[in-house]
C-alpha cells in the first residue's frame, strides 16, 4: 500500500514540468485570487483577482493564457482547495476551456501556513500560494465531477436527503400535538399515518368533535374512502378514548390550525418524495450494472441511487479499492519507533458515502447469510478477532467491492463467489 501511494505522488510530480504553469486560487462567494508559479515555485507574473461571474472567470483565463504564452509554457494545471460549493463552476467552466482543474486538501493548507512566511496568518493571497505550491509538490488529486445520469442522481439524492429531514420534523410535530391535545389516540391508531387516521386528523382531531359526532357518522365518514380495517368496533374504541381523554382543552382553535399546517407540511414532503423517487428509479434505470447490484440482498433503491450519487461512474475506477479511499475506509497506522499503535480508518473522504454504507450494513450482517457469516467470523476467530463495529467497517469495504464488480462486469450476485473456497474454510472452522 505505501509503494503503490508513493507511485502514485511520484507520478503526480512528474505530471509538473518545466513547460507546466501551476496556479492556485483561493475560491470565495464572489471574490477569488489566484496566483502562478514555475515548476521549482518561483512566482511568474502578478496575481490575478477576478469576480464569480462570466467576466471573472473569462479574466481568469484570458490572465492564465498569457502567462503561458509569455513564458512559454504548454500546460496549465489549476489547484483550489474545496471549502465549500463556491468552486464547481468554476471547475466546469475551466473544464469547457480545457485546462486541468485539481484539488488540495484543506487540511495541508492549514498546516502549511507557517511554512510560508513563519506565521500563522490566514489571507487570500498566501493560500492562493500555498495551493500552488502543493499542487507542483504533487500533494494534489483529481477531483470526480458527476456528469449526465449521475450528476442528475446526486442532485436528487441530496434533496432527497433533505426533504427527508423536514419529513421527520414534521412526523415529530404531529406526535407532538397529539401528545398535548389526545395523548390517548395511539391506543386506538398504533400508526398515525394510516388513511383512517389522516381522515381522523384532518376532519375531526380532537376528542370533543368526536364525541360529538358519535362513532356511526365517524365510521361512515371512513368508509368513504377507507374499504377495510376500520369499522364500528374502531369507532367505538375512538369513541370511548375521546371520552375518557386528558387532553388540553384550551386553545383548540390554535391547536387545530397548528395540525392543518402541519399535515399540509406532510402531505407536501410526502408527495415530495415519491416524485423524488419516482425519477431516481427511472435514472438508475439508465445506469448499466444496476439490476445485477441490486440482486445483493439487503442493498435497496435508496442504497444504491445513494451509493452512485457520491461514487459517479463505476468505469472510472481501476478497483474498488479506489472507492474504500473515497469513502475514508482505507486504513492508517499510528507507530512509532518500536511502538505500534492501532490502526483505524482515515475518515478521509466522502462522509456522506462512509455513513450511506454503514447504515446499508446494520441490517445486512443480520439478514444476508454471506455477510452474515463473515461478521461472525470476523467476530469470533481465535486470531485477530475484531470488535462489532470493526467487522462492520471491514465488511462495508467487502460490500464496496462486491458493487463495483457487480456494476463493471454486468454479473448477478453470486453467494459462493462473494466467500470464496479459502474464506468458506475458515468461517466452517469458526462455526
Amino acid at each position: 500500500m505505501k509503494y503503490k501511494q508513493s507511485k502514485k505522488q511520484n507520478q503526480r510530480i512528474q505530471q509538473i514540468t518545466e513547460l507546466t504553469l501551476v496556479v492556485g486560487a483561493d475560491i470565495a462567494k464572489k471574490t477569488h485570487v489566484a496566483r502562478a508559479v514555475d515548476f521549482r515555485g518561483i512566482e511568474i507574473g502578478k496575481d490575478c483577482v477576478f469576480g464569480n461571474d462570466h467576466s471573472g472567470l473569462t479574466k481568469l483565463v484570458s490572465w492564465m493564457k498569457e502567462l503561458q504564452r509569455q513564458y512559454a509554457k504548454t500546460d496549465i494545471i489549476l489547484g483550489i482547495e474545496p471549502t465549500g460549493h463556491y468552486w464547481f463552476p468554476l471547475a466546469e467552466f475551466l473544464h469547457r476551456e480545457n485546462i486541468k482543474v485539481v484539488i488540495v486538501n484543506p487540511h495541508h493548507v492549514n498546516k502549511s501556513k507557517e511554512l510560508e512566511d513563519n506565521s500563522p496568518t490566514k489571507n487570500d493571497y498566501k493560500d492562493a500560494r500555498l495551493i500552488a505550491d502543493l499542487v507542483r509538490n504533487g500533494k494534489y488529486s483529481e477531483p470526480k465531477l458527476p456528469t449526465s445520469v449521475y450528476a442528475d442522481l446526486r442532485i436528487l439524492m441530496n434533496l432527497r436527503e433533505k426533504v427527508m429531514v423536514n419529513f421527520g420534523q414534521v412526523q415529530r410535530r404531529i406526535q407532538n400535538w397529539l401528545d398535548r391535545f389526545f395523548p390517548e389516540y395511539s391506543l386506538v391508531f398504533k400508526d398515525w399515518e394510516g388513511k383512517a387516521s389522516l381522515i381522523t386528523l384532518r376532519e375531526f382531531p380532537t376528542p370533543q368533535e368526536i364525541v360529538s359526532l358519535g362513532a356511526s357518522t365517524i365510521v361512515n365518514r371512513w368508509k368513504e374512502d377507507v374499504k377495510r380495517a376500520v369499522g364500528s368496533k374502531r369507532a367505538a374504541q375512538l369513541l370511548q378514548a375521546a371520552t375518557n381523554s386528558i387532553g388540553l382543552t384550551e386553545g383548540l382553535t390554535a391547536a387545530k390550525i397548528e395540525l392543518k399546517a402541519l399535515l399540509e407540511q406532510y402531505e407536501l414532503f410526502s408527495r415530495q418524495l415519491e416524485e423524488i423517487m419516482a425519477q431516481v428509479e427511472a435514472l438508475l434505470a439508465q445506469i448499466p450494472g444496476t439490476n445485477e447490484m441490486l440482486t445483493v440482498p439487503g442493498i435497496g433503491v435508496v442504497t444504491l441511487a445513494g451509493f452512485l450519487a457520491e461514487v459517479g461512474d463505476l468505469s472510472g475506477y481501476d478497483h474498488g479499492q479506489q472507492i474504500i479511499r473515497l469513502a475514508g475506509f482505507n486504513l492508517k497506522e499510528n507507530s512509532s519507533g518500536k511502538k505500534k499503535g492501532k490502526s483505524t480508518i482515515t475518515k478521509r473522504g466522502r462522509s456522506r458515502l462512509r455513513a450511506l454504507l454503514f447504515r446499508a450494513m446494520m441490517p445486512m450482517v443480520a439478514k444476508n447469510a454471506e455477510f452474515k457469516a463473515l461478521h461472525h467470523y470476523f467476530t469470533k476467530r481465535s486470531h485477530n478477532p475484531l470488535k462489532k463495529k470493526q467487522s462492520i467497517v471491514a465488511l462495508c469495504g467487502k460490500l464496496i467491492r462486491v458493487l463495483y464488480t457487480l456494476g463493471t462486469k454486468c454479473i448477478p450476485y453470486n453467494a459462493s463467489d462473494v466467500l470464496g473456497p479459502v474464506r468458506q474454510s475458515q468461517i466452517q472452522m469458526v462455526a
